[in-house]
């Protein structure tokens, strides 16, 4: 069955936390965005920021990122770590670094898309986290935080508790370029938000969450960095969204069939697929467009899980993962999927 994890005790105002650059140090490249995001941090949370020697260092190798989050894990006076953004190389980070450290003082970590990666080396070490938020994407840019990261990252940080996952009712792919003055003070182009899509039995479930970015998923079960057995899944909710990549729906079908042909999602009761972004930077297909990639990316995943686990309730278009307004979701702690009155309750503790 899924393993019970060690839940790391929440901080308080006054603490400070850790703000690493496990993957791309885009403080380095857009530091207006990053110390705007450093002020909204502590407002929001009342922890004292601490960056750390690469947390602007463009293009540190592997070894000293990793020595930055042993520090801080090393480091009593930290008492959590969040993650700037993501990137694409964490997944060479994690051999160097010392797991010792983090089962000896446990502390919640925040961070989403590529680190994945670390999300997945804590659970495999018995450590619980939280999955999403970065603070380069979901704290500096903008007018302000979004209410409903706000209330996850206080939640995921300090206060612990039971929140009802909600539809804030608007989303964008993405924000403005963060060396443009004007990210500062707007959002992106955001658009109404599509009903979330239920699938399964008209039930409720309540299991351990495991998960990420499916793109690097792919890579860290390519890398053997998962247990052999997918009992290690039993009763678990699956966690699942995808990358500003904007992979084809065809390419999506294909990681998740191997999931499935891994004993995954034969494994588990419940599948939270996130709303996927479509448009980027410097692609934005028109609202029909974007409408139909978010259907077939959805349809593809409904038809693979179906195939694999027809009992399992699906939940598709939760505004998890790349996108804005963001949920933190637990990562080892417990979700309930409630399939019959359609509501999602996460458990922050």
């Amino acid at each position: 069955m899924t393993p019970d994890l060690v839940h790391p005790p929440k901080a308080r105002p006054g603490d400070r936390i850790a703000v690493l650059s496990p993957s791309f140090a885009a403080p380095g490249v857009f530091p207006a965005v990053h110390e705007q995001a450093m002020r909204r941090l502590a407002e929001t949370t009342g922890l004292i920021p601490v960056e750390f020697p690469t947390t602007r260092w463009v293009g540190a190798p592997p070894e000293a990122r990793a020595a930055d989050i042993d520090a801080a894990f090393a480091d009593p006076g930290i008492r959590a770590i969040i993650a700037v953004a993501g990137g694409h190389d964490q997944i060479t980070v994690i051999p160097h670094l010392d797991p010792a450290l983090a089962r000896a003082d446990p502390k919640p970590f925040v961070g989403t898309s590529d680190n994945t990666n670390l999300h997945q080396w804590l659970w495999g070490h018995g450590i619980a986290s939280f999955y999403g938020g970065s603070t380069q994407v979901h704290l500096g840019p903008g007018p302000a935080v979004d209410d409903v990261h706000a209330r996850a990252l206080r939640a995921a940080l300090l206060t612990g508790g039971r929140l009802e996952v909600t539809d804030p009712g608007e989303s964008e792919d993405v924000g403005l370029d963060w060396g443009d003055p004007r990210a500062l003070e707007q959002y992106g182009e955001r658009e109404p938000t599509e009903p979330w899509t239920w699938a399964g039995p008209a039930r409720a479930v309540t299991g351990r969450t495991w998960g990420g970015c499916l793109e690097v998923l792919e890579w860290v079960l390519t890398a053997g960095r998962f247990p052999d057995d997918p009992a290690a899944l039993d009763g678990a909710v699956l966690l699942i969204e995808t990358s500003q990549e904007l992979l084809p729906a065809r390419n999506v079908g294909w990681i998740v069939r191997s999931l499935g042909e891994r004993g995954l999602l034969g494994a588990v009761q419940a599948v939270l697929v996130g709303r996927p972004p479509v448009s980027g930077l410097d692609r934005r297909p028109d609202a029909a467009e974007r409408a139909r990639l978010r259907a077939e990316q959805r349809d593809v995943v409904l038809a693979t899980v179906e195939r694999y686990n027809p009992g399992a309730i699906v939940c598709a278009g939760v505004p998890f993962g790349h996108t804005r307004p963001q949920w933190i979701l637990p990562h080892g702690g417990t979700i309930t999927v409630d399939g019959a009155a359609r509501r999602i309750l996460a458990d922050y503790s």
